[in-house]
């Protein structure tokens, strides 16, 4: 990757996490308090909705310096080794937990008339989506895998030619 490119990935993974701070410090409150003020449909889901988002946003931020992580390793050139899998595994974890919780939020938000049922669909569907992006991820893995013992294959395919030579 160019200099170019990673920086501007790092700006913006910057703007985001600082985003994900200003939802914990400032957002969440303030849903806390539209819950409260709800009447009482908003009491009987206030604690696990917010729960739940606050997870949600822990999952992002994991994710966040995880890609970090490994953006540094791409500019090293060491991605393309057996450490990239802690922070791949760990970024898939966290994609599929973020799954799981917008399933939850949904099961938390179905029961009663509070929340219309289209909103409900909606977060199942968008769990879906998240849940396909966990497949991907994974997919990604393994091709990280098979280019990890390519670039195994090929170094040691070098020594064997620097000693023929």
């Amino acid at each position: 990757m160019g200099k170019l490119t990673i920086l501007a990935l790092r700006i913006v993974l910057a703007v985001v996490f600082a985003g994900t701070l200003f939802l914990e410090a400032v957002m969440v409150p303030l849903l806390a308090a539209d819950l409260t003020e709800a009447g009482p449909g908003g009491d009987a889901v206030l604690v696990p909705v917010i729960v739940l988002v606050v997870l949600g946003i822990i999952a992002a931020q994991v994710i966040l310096v995880c890609v970090w992580r490994l953006v540094t390793m791409a500019r090293r050139g060491t991605v393309f080794s057996t450490a990239a899998f802690r922070y791949v595994d760990i970024v898939i974890g966290a994609v599929a937990a973020g799954a799981v919780l917008l399933f939850a939020l949904g099961a938390v938000l179905a029961p009663g008339e509070g929340v219309a049922p289209g909103i409900v669909l909606l977060i199942g569907g968008l769990g879906v989506a998240i849940a396909g992006v966990a497949l991907i991820v994974l997919v990604l893995r393994a091709l990280l895998v098979q280019a990890v013992a390519r670039d195994a294959e090929a170094a040691h395919l070098r020594t064997e030619l620097d000693e023929v030579i």
